[in-house]
């Protein structure tokens, strides 16, 4: 462990240089690849003559799929054994129950069946049924929610394309998706093709595409989509106005931020608690009190009253500042009103108390917030690894074993959740510092506690010393495990090196490790990331015929990244 701390600390003062990407093999014997557009059974059902169901014939029910026991395996064999009678008595001409099937979507997209739930849809319509606009809705939100814009794109097409309408919020799933995939020139083509239909676009509808505008094109640009709307007949609300008012905030620009706060009224719109407390939190960031002060007091109103984020944002700029008595002043006049501190109204005192290397205050706040029936939380441990920075490794460790001592858990889990949650945080360096003191008071690091290591090295960029986890752990006499291999092909695959997680998965065959089906599943994600849609679809086919991925698998893989058709 001190060979490896020592290895990571000399990284941190000299970053290592990029490694040259080198060509990867398994890329190099395949052509240039074109994006394959996923055309499936909807089109195919929906093209096709529907079922003819006379009046003579009865509606048939599913077997209950929703009683029984609750285990999650129990669960999805029932549902599984509803969807394949759906498909058998559907294929036989009967007509079912609409209200079972539409319920039997929503659950299959629950626990995250995205073709079986597209089925069920197809079903529903190839049997004559026209399913309600809440679920049609339903199931084209969860294929945005689950990055599937594209095939719900194409869901919504072939529905209208067979005379199933569309309203706009099923139009706003389709813009909110492209847009928090950075796709805001498609989101305003749709918008004009929602238009075009007739259909008017909403609040929601708006509020999506200004957010959009400023994440990806400067508050300027979302200014001026706000007076095309408008001039459109546009009617955006005050959701849209506090959008652009966050945008000019994050740039910095508080004076003309300040200025359309107090023009809002002037737009038929009064500021609302969101407003203040966005203006609040910028003012106070930049240390201009008596503003913040000034708009404080104006919180008095129904709409507009100090909420738990106003107190929040009070404590963490305070305490930025270094102004950690006023920060614990506003904690106890937080208490005072009736409202219920969280572990984020302590964690920024909690921090910044440890950069000041005051060790008594911080184990008295953190006293006081577990009196008062607030626990600790992941940011809380991130506050006190601070103590770390300020060369005061075992200070944070003696706390931090001070809390475990008060937690339910064992000691053993509790020192990997710390180690873990630094890690996820970008904290690797103090994660290591304390995981040392923690060997030395009798922790041994597990399976999971490495991973968590090797995941913080390559989030933070340290592929190298990621990779010397492992040359560490073989000195120790711990041998690498295929979940320590999965992390660090992970990590590869994310800083888009597929070439080299490709060499260490070779590595890993040669050590005598089988790789499991999530080491597949990352390969092939890790590919498609690369944007080589269809040698991932290939590889999948492959990976499928050899039975070492699962049908479920596979079908999640085909729908989220659009892969080629396979036979699933």
């Amino acid at each position: 462990m001190t060979s490896l701390l020592n290895t990571v600390s000399s990284h941190i003062a000299n970053p290592f240089p990029e490694t040259r990407r080198k060509g990867c093999g398994f890329f190099s014997h395949v052509p240039n690849l074109h994006t394959f557009a996923l055309n499936k059974g909807f089109s195919r059902v929906l093209a096709s003559t529907q079922i003819t169901i006379s009046p003579k014939d009865t509606v048939f029910t599913l077997p209950n799929w929703r009683f029984g026991k609750t285990d999650l395996r129990s669960r999805e064999l029932r549902l599984n054994d509803a969807f394949l009678h759906l498909e058998y008595m559907v294929g036989k001409g009967q007509k079912p129950d609409v209200v079972q099937a539409t319920q039997l979507l929503y659950d299959l997209c629950k626990v995250n069946k995205m073709r079986k739930s597209i089925r069920v849809m197809e079903m529903m319509i190839g049997s004559g049924i026209i399913p309600d606009a809440a679920s049609y809705t339903y199931l084209v939100n969860f294929l945005c929610k689950r990055g599937n814009v594209g095939y719900a794109m194409q869901l919504v097409e072939k529905m209208e394309e067979h005379g199933f309408p569309t309203n706009t919020v099923t139009y706003n799933s389709l813009v909110r998706g492209l847009c928090m995939h950075g796709n805001l020139n498609q989101s305003l083509q749709l918008l004009d093709r929602l238009m075009q239909k007739g259909l008017v676009p909403n609040a929601f509808t708006y509020s999506f595409l200004l957010e959009a505008a400023y994440k990806e094109k400067g508050v300027n640009e979302a200014m001026k989509l706000l007076d095309e709307i408008m001039a459109k007949g546009g009617k955006p609300n005050l959701v849209s106005y506090n959008i652009l008012l966050t945008g000019l905030c994050k740039e910095g620009r508080i004076e003309e931020a300040i200025r359309f706060f107090r023009n809002l009224p002037s737009k038929g719109f009064n500021p609302n608690v969101v407003s203040y407390n966005i203006l609040l939190r910028s003012l106070c960031h930049q240390g201009r009190w008596e503003e913040g002060n000034e708009l404080l007091a104006e919180m008095d109103g129904e709409d507009r009253s100090p909420s738990v984020v106003t107190y929040n944002i009070l404590i963490g700029s305070l305490a930025l500042h270094g102004r950690t008595e006023h920060a614990l002043e506003v904690l106890d006049e937080m208490m005072r009103r009736r409202f219920r501190p969280t572990a984020a109204s302590y964690n920024p005192i909690i921090a910044r108390l440890c950069k000041e290397g005051k060790v008594d205050l911080v184990l008295k706040c953190l006293d006081k917030m577990i009196s008062r029936h607030c626990n600790p939380n992941e940011g809380t441990y991130n506050a006190i690894a601070v103590l770390c920075g300020e060369g005061m490794v075992q200070e944070a460790f003696f706390i931090t074993q001070s809390l475990g001592n008060k937690q339910d858990s064992s000691m053993h889990d509790f020192y990997r959740g710390v180690i873990t949650c630094l890690c996820r945080k970008g904290n690797t360096y103090p994660a290591f510092q304390l995981l040392y003191e923690m060997t030395k008071n009798g922790f041994t690091p597990d399976s999971y506690t490495y991973s968590s290591l090797i995941r913080g090295l390559c989030i933070e960029g340290m592929l190298d010393e990621a990779m010397e986890i492992f040359w560490v752990m073989e000195e120790n006499n711990y041998r690498p495990d295929t979940d320590n291999f999965n992390a660090l092909i992970l990590g590869f695959c994310k800083s888009r090196r597929t070439d080299l997680s490709l060499e260490i998965f070779e590595m890993m065959i040669e050590k005598g490790h089988m790789p499991n089906e999530t080491t597949y599943t990352i390969l092939v994600e890790g590919i498609a990331h690369e944007k080589e849609t269809e040698l991932a679809g290939k590889v999948l086919k492959e990976l499928r015929l050899r039975q070492v991925v699962s049908q479920s698998t596979v079908e999640r893989l085909v729908m989220q990244y659009d892969l080629e058709s396979l036979p699933v």
